[in-house]
């Protein structure tokens, strides 16, 4: 792990998140489908970072994504647009369910509401999941996700505010771009990241 993007300085000024499930389809002759998914889901992303100056930010940031050594190591970084709750929900809700489930029992001490596309984390796991239908109660009932839980949960802390994605580079060249200057003439560069989960 080679640390967390230093967003307070890098801010995005463009992000498209995306998702990954690699799926086997085949078409019988009949017209019949049939699909089999043959690894787990992946969120990734690609976000266009404010155009600035070397020392306001790019110094900062160059030597970050050094420190990650192309896709070699694994860094953390909480995605502004997805950082925090559409819903209500406060307090400390828990879920419990098997690996495989899309279904979780809620309990703790949480109260509100999440909204379908919502991104939440369980405590101690490093996959990030969506819930895919509103929830009235954060506090009973149960909650939907995708993709299935890929680790059992029981009386699990759910995070559900500045959620922490685990990722890693996906491209091996890094480039920084001077885009023009400032009235100043100082360079003003530009960089795209993209990245994608680590599991």
């Amino acid at each position: 792990m080679a640390g967390a993007f230093p967003i307070s300085n890098s801010q995005f000024s463009t992000m498209g998140i995306r998702t990954s499930q690699d799926t086997i389809i085949t078409i019988t002759d009949s017209g019949k489908k049939l699909s089999r998914q043959i690894d787990g889901q992946r969120f990734g992303f690609t976000a266009q970072i404010i155009t600035a100056k070397r020392s306001d930010v790019y110094g900062e940031l160059m030597a970050f994504i050094m420190k990650q050594r192309s896709s070699r190591e694994n860094f953390t970084i909480v995605p502004p647009e997805v950082s925090d709750a559409r819903g209500t929900v406060s307090g400390t809700p828990t879920g419990t369910a098997s690996a495989g489930d899309t279904s979780i029992t809620l309990g703790g001490s949480g109260s509100g509401t999440l909204k379908a596309g919502d991104m939440i984390k369980f405590e101690n796991h490093s996959k990030i999941y969506m819930v895919v239908e509103d929830q009235s109660d954060i506090s009973t009932g149960t909650l939907t996700i995708e993709p299935p839980l890929i680790n059992a949960i029981s009386s699990t802390n759910i995070i559900y505010d500045n959620v922490p994605f685990t990722v890693y580079l996906t491209n091996d060249i890094q480039e920084f771009g001077v885009v023009g200057a400032d009235k100043d003439g100082n360079a003003l560069y530009q960089f795209e990241i993209d990245v994608e989960e680590a599991l």
